[in-house]
């Protein structure tokens, strides 16, 4: 018998390959695009819960990121919470981008970032903090799938960089 935890239903997707379409709205009731940030790096950010320590102290490396600012970098935060929640959420600590809704978890399940985790021993079935760099062309340049907060959006902002100069755009 397999350990539900270690099992991963949805195929993962690997650097190069096209980054699945999305439209998921924002607290504003905003559709949000993949395709609306052709041409920019964009980080998507997936993150289990709006007003939580780890998730609170994630999004503010995100706001506070000279490096990812300085890159020009489409940042985008996905959790299943509902646009009020986005909303105070991002009030309350100046967040600078959007907060987008996968309600019924389907895209996040798309990407195998919602799922049997483990936590302390025990498996349990929500969403996995897991990042996801898309490059200016619409495919994966790198996917973190076992976010650690603390330096993560300094590593994001590396990783463009790296690219970057393999693309010559540096």
């Amino acid at each position: 018998m397999t350990d539900p935890a270690t099992t991963d239903p949805a195929p993962r997707l690997q650097p190069g390959e096209a980054f699945p379409e999305f439209a998921l709205p924002d607290a504003g009731g905003h559709l949000h695009r993949l395709s609306d940030y052709a041409g920019r790096y964009v980080v998507l950010y997936v993150y289990p819960k709006d007003d939580t320590p780890g998730c609170t102290k994630e999004a503010c490396d995100f706001r506070d990121s000279a490096s990812l600012k300085a890159l020009g970098a489409a940042i985008l935060g996905l959790s299943r919470d509902d646009a009020a929640s986005h909303s105070a959420f991002a009030e309350k600590y100046s967040l600078p981008f959007p907060l987008l809704s996968d309600p019924d978890a389907e895209f996040l399940k798309e990407l195998g970032s919602y799922g049997p985790k483990t936590l302390y021993g025990k498996v349990t079935e929500g969403i996995k903090r897991q990042t996801f760099l898309i490059g200016p062309d619409g495919r994966l340049v790198k996917s973190w799938l076992a976010v650690k907060v603390d330096g993560h959006a300094d590593a994001v902002a590396a990783a463009i960089e790296a690219d970057r100069g393999g693309r010559g755009d540096g």
